[in-house]
């Protein structure tokens, strides 16, 4: 039997041929088994079967097939070296950017020789005993994805130019536009690979989440409170005038703005509006004063600053003129610190003397609690609730001044002081009319007034003054290492502790609407001197120029 060594088997991969003999498949003769198999022909089936079987092979002769081994062992190396050539592992398309330079790679398709299905095929050839050919059972795996050449491309596109967002309708004033250069927009790319009914699908953009913060931070120069025009009501007239034109509110929608970025670099385009959406003022500037119930003046009240500084002076110049003409409407809290906003160097206000930290020093925006403190009297004597007030830390003279500066001290513990966004005044409007506010500051006077509507309150208040007097402790003298010797000067003043409770009773059409309380606690205060390196005598020095007299 020569078959297992003479015949041949073909095995074919696409241009690839691979051509073995049965036997180095593992195909052989077995000689012993085969003459066993003869001798047993005739010794088998019975008596007579056996008899039968003897008797044919001596007139006739016999075949008897010889036997043949298949050892699978040996093809299925034999196979699994071809599989090594054959075998294609699945590669998914790439992409990837190399500074702005857009790197696509495509995928390929994964094929692997399936060993088990390919050695039934050709058992069943070898047991034919003709050559022949035997197909390999090839099996393919497609990757996810197989082309990104459009995505590259679309990668391209957003690279093409720089990116430039800004306002819809932009006018002049508006923050914006701002523009990312290419570099810029490279390092915000991002390449992710979704399910899409089943199918990966690769996208391109830029990653929401860099988006996200970056848009975030513009957010702050976007966003704006809607703000109503501010009026002055004509006593002569009993109209109100518009003096400053309404603004319309936005806020940047930034999930909407990323989609839209995205959406627009996509199609090439690189100049691209954020999404805003616009909040209308409740008052325009061509509302009537009848409308909004501001028909009468309801409160009026006066605060006097005699012997200011000139730096105070602009400060309550500055910090009151932001509230002239402002608007508060039916049930609203009304906070202060919300419209006096920053208090800097910026924004029109001085170095004054303010109280921190214990101390009196010189801090921006001192003299600002002249206003607070007018404002607070205006709402107290006009009958509101007031919501929130804070004292100060000490008396100080000024808000206990009358007409012509002299000093009252029955007017003690109605003061207000403001550090926002720590200390505020706050008082609610409960009444269903606008309040139409307006400020006025002459010489050393500041003014508030209140118009609305009256709804038939009055207001009865009494005091206890100044009691539990604490006597200020001893003025101290302290050295200035930045000023000249035999120089001095004080720096802060001595002021009586005390404690004073306020009471008063909001009458309306002649029966109490609410009662309530204001009580302060003020600290006694050191009267405190500085003086220069090298002063000899600094008690002399301050006596000569009567400060801090009594110091220790």
């Amino acid at each position: 039997m020569s078959f297992p060594n003479t015949g041949k088997i073909l095995f074919r991969a696409g241009d690839n041929l691979w051509v073995a003999s049965p036997a180095e498949l593992g195909m052989v003769f077995d000689p012993t088994a085969s003459a066993l198999a003869a001798y047993r022909y005739g010794r088998s089936g019975g008596l007579f079967g056996a008899l039968s079987g003897q008797v044919s092979a001596r007139g006739l002769g016999s075949d008897v097939a010889p036997v043949i081994i298949f050892d699978q062992r040996v093809a299925y190396t034999y196979l699994q070296n071809i599989g090594v050539l054959v075998n294609q592992p699945v590669v998914e398309a790439s992409l990837h950017l190399e500074g702005t330079n857009v790197v696509a790679q495509p995928g390929q398709v994964g094929r692997v020789l399936n060993l088990d299905a390919t050695l039934i095929y050709l058992g069943a050839q070898l047991q034919t005993f003709r050559d022949g050919e035997v197909p390999l059972v090839i099996q393919e795996a497609a990757p996810k994805l197989l082309d990104v050449s459009s995505q590259a491309e679309a990668a391209r596109r957003i690279l093409s130019q720089p990116l430039t967002i800004s306002l819809p309708n932009y006018r002049s004033g508006d923050p914006g536009p701002w523009t990312y250069d290419i570099p810029v927009v490279a390092n915000m790319i991002a390449v992710i690979v979704v399910e899409n009914g089943g199918t990966a699908e690769m996208q391109v953009g830029l990653d929401p989440n860099v988006l996200r913060q970056s848009l975030n931070e513009l957010k702050v120069y976007v966003d704006r409170q809607p703000t109503n025009a501010k009026f002055v009501f004509n006593d002569e007239t009993g109209q109100i005038e518009p003096i400053a034109a309404s603004n319309i509110g936005r806020a940047m929608d930034v999930e909407a703005s990323i989609a839209a970025i995205n959406d627009a670099l996509l199609r090439g385009e690189h100049n691209v509006s954020l999404v805003i959406a616009e909040q209308q003022p409740l008052v325009a500037d061509t509302a009537v004063g009848a409308d909004l119930g501001i028909v009468q003046l309801i409160a009026q009240e006066s605060t006097y600053f005699y012997g200011s500084s000139t730096e105070r002076r602009q400060n309550i110049e500055a910090a009151s003129s932001r509230f002239h003409g402002v608007l508060v409407a039916p049930g609203e809290t009304f906070s202060m610190g919300n419209i006096l906003g920053d208090v800097s160097l910026e924004n029109g206000f001085a170095e004054a003397l303010i109280i921190y930290g214990g101390r009196t020093i010189k801090g921006v925006g001192g003299g600002v609690c002249q206003v607070s403190t007018t404002l607070f009297r205006t709402v107290f004597f006009a009958g509101f609730p007031v919501v929130e007030r804070y004292s100060h830390a000490y008396r100080v003279s000024y808000y206990e001044k009358t007409v012509g500066g002299s000093v009252d001290p029955q007017l003690a513990g109605m003061d207000a002081t403001v550090y926002f966004p720590l200390v505020d005044f706050k008082f609610q409007n409960d009444t269903p009319y606008w309040i139409l506010m307006e400020t006025y500051m002459s010489g050393d006077t500041l003014t508030w007034k209140l118009y609305s509507t009256s709804d038939g309150r009055s207001v009865t208040w009494e005091t206890t003054g100044p009691t539990n007097i604490v006597s200020a402790p001893p003025p101290l003298l302290e050295e200035n290492p930045e000023m000249k010797a035999e120089q001095i000067k004080q720096v802060d003043y001595a002021a009586q502790g005390a404690d004073v409770n306020v009471t008063r009773v909001v009458w309306r059409n002649g029966q109490i609407y609410f009662t309530d309380q204001f009580q302060t606690h003020y600290q006694p205060w050191q009267a405190i001197c500085q003086y220069g390196p090298g002063t000899e005598d600094p008690k002399k020095l301050a006596r000569r120029n009567d400060i801090c007299v009594g110091a220790s």
